[in-house]
C-alpha cells in the first residue's frame, strides 16, 4: 500500500546552508524572520492584555543571547515563505504569516557589513516535536516584557513594539466595528462615533 503525504505536513529535518542563493540589495544580505507568538487563552483572535501574550524566543548559534527567527531572504522565494521557513528550521514552530512589520538596517555583529531586515509576525498553529535545528537552539515561550529583556537586537525589540501595537490596535478596529454595527442595526439614532 501506498501513502500519500501533503507537503504541507513534511518538514526536513535539515536547515539551509550556504549563501549562493541569497538576496543581496546595494551590498546588503537581505535577512527575513518572525515574532512566533500566541494567545493564552485559545481561541484569541485580540489582545485584551498583555499578559494574555507570549512570544517565542530562541537561543543564538554565535552567543549566549536570544532572538526571534530570522536568516537568510533567498532568490527562490517571497519574503513570507523565507520568514516562514526560517521559523521552522530555527524554531520549530509554523502558523500564519501576517503583514509585515517593518523594514531595519543593521550592521552584523560579526561581518563588518550591513544587513537589511524585515520581521512578520507568526500566530503559531503548530510546535514541532522535531526541527532541523532543535539540537543547536533552545526555545522558550515568554511575556513580551521578558523577550523585550533578553532579546540581543534593537531592531527586533522594536518589531516586537510594532507587533504589541499592531495587535492592541486590533482589539480597538474590534470594539470601533461593534459600535458602528451596532449603530447601523439601531438605524443611527442615539449613536456617537
Amino acid at each position: 500500500m501506498v501513502a500519500l503525504v501533503s507537503q504541507e505536513n513534511v518538514v526536513a529535518l535539515v536547515s539551509r546552508t550556504g549563501r549562493e542563493l541569497q538576496r543581496y540589495r546595494k551590498g546588503r544580505r537581505q535577512v527575513v524572520g518572525c515574532i512566533p507568538y500566541r494567545y493564552k487563552i485559545e481561541e484569541k483572535t485580540w489582545l485584551g492584555d498583555l499578559d494574555e501574550l507570549e512570544v517565542l524566543v530562541i537561543s543564538s548559534q554565535k552567543g549566549k543571547g536570544m532572538l526571534f527567527p530570522k536568516g537568510g531572504w533567498e532568490l527562490d522565494e517571497s519574503k513570507k515563505e523565507a520568514a516562514l521557513r526560517e521559523t521552522i528550521e530555527e524554531a520549530g514552530v509554523r502558523g500564519i504569516v501576517g503583514g509585515k512589520l517593518g523594514k531595519w538596517s543593521f550592521k552584523s555583529k560579526t561581518h563588518d557589513t550591513f544587513y537589511e531586515g524585515y520581521m512578520f509576525p507568526l500566530l503559531v498553529e503548530e510546535q514541532l516535536e522535531f526541527w532541523p535545528e532543535q539540537n543547536v537552539r533552545q526555545r522558550t515561550w515568554m511575556s513580551v516584557s521578558e523577550a523585550r529583556e533578553v532579546c540581543q537586537h534593537w531592531w527586533m525589540k522594536e518589531a516586537l513594539d510594532r507587533l504589541v501595537n499592531r495587535l492592541t490596535g486590533q482589539k480597538l478596529l474590534g470594539r470601533e466595528t461593534k459600535q458602528v454595527l451596532s449603530c447601523i442595526a439601531s438605524d443611527m439614532s442615539n449613536c456617537q462615533i
